[in-house]
């Protein structure tokens, strides 16, 4: 069997909705469309935590987060923990990240044979919330509506700068991969592109802010005031500072203008990569994937930025084009736990290979258009603006929302996809909010799973502290780097070196 190349283009912080693939009027994305045209669309793919380190550690590892403790953004991911990574070196492929994955812990690398950037984001202990006070903002770094009211353009910002970089350091890791081909190397390979954008602050360049209009920009389409939420959502408003600093109707235009613009930036890398595809003669023996960590609920329900399990925070889009992938739409509920599964479906791999039980199956069958019996996806939340867990369930067109010391929530999509009416009381539905009900209290301990959490943030404080106080080194990755080897230098041949790095390669009799 030929081997297909994987290569997961990764948004931060999309939401599906604003993409034209998945029926945005306004949106600017044509080369995610045009992924989606030849490839399977997932209508119902969700993070399993939304919060982006906890959602990225899921997607790498295949596991819920209150299996490998990935509470929040400053919960270390163990070393111990295999990811895709690993599974697909074994496998024989050659493996890269470019871009943020926000690593937390002296692993910086995760089984990725090469890492090509540093990442955005600090790697240590310091974003460590306390559930022992749950209702405290720390300023320092949690969102806030300062952050929508600077919405709008700019010529660069500290998320343009990396970006750039991670696109740059991508394409030239594909060229290298062409290089090798070229050579009689032709080893499968997994790279993982991860950009911050269409990630807050909402502020674009020109050239893609002046792709909208002020006039069609669409408003939020179902809000509530702080009185009328939930009470997890109510948390969540005064954590944001949205429920006691108004916006105007232009400021939340104006970053709702500035994510759009975001986004089609976003697509720009994605046409940037798979043109490196194209360029190296790989793209149709190559798996692409379009996702993101997360979404962004961008002033529906009055809410911002993500933190619960509304379609617009935790839905996340996924597209796959490449070999054996057919044109289609899956209603089927998946996440990115299911991501693992796959690619060591797709690389050849079995099930007896897995160190460690996984919480995903392989969207491979969904992929080429065969049924799938399995329609769910498993959410949890462990991190901020609540002081217990938070957990979803989404089966069929059903979706259960629980947090114990709040109301239950039950939506059918199907019939209210604003998620307008919470159905957890009404009679039609007892049946299946009883049935939900018993399963959450089966599959987890809120008591225990709190104790836990509780334990690890205390523990991550007092290290923190250790830390500022100089104990140890940095855990921020430096990308090494040895330019005494690179281009031309003394010790090489240049006539050598400009054959190496020509590519394609100069035709010869031979070839």
């Amino acid at each position: 069997m030929t081997q297909p190349n994987v290569v997961v283009l990764m948004a931060d912080q999309l939401a599906p909705h604003f993409t034209g693939a998945y029926g945005h009027k306004v949106a600017k994305t044509p080369h995610i469309d045009a992924l989606a045209a030849r490839g399977m669309r997932f209508d119902a793919a969700y993070c399993n935590s939304p919060l982006c380190a906890p959602s990225r550690f899921s997607f790498m590892s295949g596991q819920l987060i209150s299996r490998i403790a990935a509470y929040d953004n400053a919960s270390e991911f163990h070393a111990s923990t295999p990811t895709f990574a690993h599974y697909l070196k074994t496998l024989g492929y050659r493996t890269c990240l470019s871009g943020k994955m926000h690593f937390v812990g002296p692993d910086q690398k995760h089984g990725f044979q090469d890492r090509v950037t540093t990442d955005i984001y600090p790697s240590d202990f310091a974003w460590t919330p306390d559930w022992e006070a749950a209702d405290e903002r720390i300023d320092k770094w949690y969102h806030n509506m300062q952050t929508v009211k600077e919405s709008g353009m700019a010529v660069a910002t500290f998320q343009t700068d990396y970006d750039d970089e991670v696109e740059f350091a991508a394409r030239r890791w594909l060229v290298d991969r062409g290089r090798d081909a070229a050579a009689g190397n032709g080893t499968p390979f997994c790279m993982v592109a991860s950009f911050i954008h269409p990630h807050d602050p909402y502020v674009a360049k020109p050239e893609f802010w002046n792709l909208y209009d002020d006039a069609d920009i669409d408003m939020p389409e179902f809000t509530l005031t702080p009185e009328d939420q939930d009470p997890f959502s109510r948390r969540v408003m005064d954590g944001i500072e949205a429920s006691y600093i108004p916006l105007t109707e232009e400021e939340v235009r104006r970053a709702r203008r500035a994510y759009l613009a975001n986004v089609s930036y976003f697509d720009s890398k994605v046409g940037a990569i798979v043109q490196a595809l194209r360029d190296i003669g790989e793209l149709d023996n190559t798996i692409v994937i379009v996702t993101a960590d997360h979404g962004d609920m961008l002033g529906e329900r009055g809410l911002w930025y993500k933190m619960n399990f509304f379609e617009h925070s935790a839905r996340v889009p996924m597209i796959m084009a490449g070999p054996s992938i057919v044109k289609g739409v899956t209603q089927n509920a998946c996440s990115l736990v299911d991501l693992l599964p796959t690619f060591i479906d797709a690389a050849g791999g079995t099930p007896d290979m897995l160190g460690e039980p996984i919480d995903g199956r392989s969207l491979m069958p969904l992929a080429r258009g065969q049924d799938d019996p399995v329609d769910e996806a498993i959410g949890e939340y462990c991190a901020e603006m609540t002081p217990y867990p938070v957990f979803m369930i989404r089966r069929g067109p059903l979706k259960y929302i629980h947090c114990a010391p709040d109301p239950a929530q039950l939506y059918d999509l199907s019939v209210d996809p604003l998620e307008k009416v919470n159905l957890a009381d009404n009679p039609d539905y007892a049946e299946a909010s009883a049935a939900f009900a018993a399963e959450v209290a089966a599959r987890w301990d809120d008591e225990a799973l709190r104790r836990d959490v509780i334990r690890t943030q205390k523990s991550r404080r007092a290290l923190h502290a250790a830390m500022e106080a100089g104990a140890g080194e940095h855990w921020d990755y430096n990308p090494p780097r040895d330019a005494t080897h690179e281009y031309v230098r003394n010790h090489m041949d240049w006539t050598v070196a400009a054959a190496h790095y020509r590519f394609p390669p100069v035709p010869t009799d031979d070839t």
